[in-house]
């Protein structure tokens, strides 16, 4: 069991790759908490993996809302004693062309996105520090490397959890946090499935691999990044893509 005692927030778990790294978590030893704004969907997917015989615990969070990731925090660690691992998965898109994006779009996508990771990140990390361990995994984007037509926004998020993350390996490396990200490509999550078909075709295309990735293969990189086989894996960003932009 890889992440076996270990106990791990995951925002954005209730559904897409948030929901996937949460079942895949827990089925290698970790006690989870699926934190999301969904409460209908978070219990509901609370309720089918404890079906399932893992340890997996539904909390409500609005990442934007600095209280309400103080009140998480402070469940997780009143009810497990500690926090091992924190997913930043949480995310948002809205989506327009820069002349079309009203302000309100760019707005909202930065609050969830980046401002959000922060809040998470801020009031995780002191309890990582008083136990000299702790891995922080953030989610990026290929969007935030490479850009993508329509997405100023989201592009412009995920390219800040970049720099966020490797300005936090600098300073809590020598305390022995690992900081790391993701950069999931295109990725077979309920709202990509939701896309005309023709699109979806034309986003498999763009792939080496010539499919999406499924949120397991993202989940996969997380397992790796919390593991103690990426102890010396520090400040990176690993590209999970199949190969887009080769």
């Amino acid at each position: 069991m890889r992440l076996e005692n270990k106990v791990a927030i995951i925002t954005g778990g209730a559904n897409g790759i948030g929901l996937a790294a949460c079942e895949r978590f827990a089925e290698e030893g970790a006690s989870v908490i699926m934190a999301d704004f969904d409460e209908a969907a978070g219990k509901e997917q609370e309720a089918l993996l404890k079906s399932k015989e893992l340890d997996v615990t539904f909390l409500q969070v609005d990442v934007v809302d600095r209280q309400s990731v103080s009140n998480l925090v402070e469940e997780t660690v009143k009810k497990f004693g500690k926090i091992d691992v924190l997913i930043n998965n949480a995310g948002i898109t809205q989506d327009a062309t820069l002349l079309k994006m009203k302000p309100e779009q760019f707005q909202d996508v930065l609050n969830v996105n980046l401002t959000g990771v922060f809040n998470c990140t801020q009031t995780v990390v002191p309890y990582m520090l008083e136990n000299g361990t702790g891995k922080i995994i953030n989610t990026s984007s290929v969007s935030g490397v490479y850009g993508n037509f329509g997405q100023t926004n989201y592009a412009a998020t995920k390219a800040a959890v970049v720099g966020m993350t490797k300005t936090w390996a600098k300073e809590f490396g020598r305390k022995g946090i690992n900081v790391n990200a993701v950069a999931p490509g295109f990725t077979a999550t309920a709202m990509v499935e939701k896309m005309p078909r023709k699109v979806i075709d034309q986003m498999k295309a763009a792939v080496s691999l010539q499919r999406l990735g499924k949120p397991r293969d993202i989940a996969n990189a997380y397992l790796f990044l919390a593991s103690e086989e990426s102890d010396y894996v520090h400040g990176h960003v690993l590209h999970v893509d199949g190969g887009i932009m080769m």
